[in-house]
């Protein structure tokens, strides 16, 4: 993988960008469950964040079928 004519596929790019998105929606809701002291539930900056991290993940899951094409 660290090799010096190593690429990256958009399959891997794809799962790379998928699991991010993922667990990026997983934090931004688990931090405003885990956080019971604080009232107001879900905020304009936690929705923008995960409107993104939705975005990233479909994204990822729209390069999943292209194959090991070179990104």
């Amino acid at each position: 993988m660290f090799s010096e004519d190593f690429t990256l596929s958009k399959r891997q790019l794809g799962f790379l960008l998928f699991t991010a998105g993922m667990l990026g929606f997983v934090a931004i809701l688990s931090i405003d469950l885990l956080d019971s002291g604080r009232e107001g539930g879900i905020g304009p900056a936690q929705r923008i964040g995960l409107f993104i991290t939705v975005l990233t993940a479909f994204a990822g899951l729209t390069l999943i079928p292209l194959g090991d094409k070179p990104a």
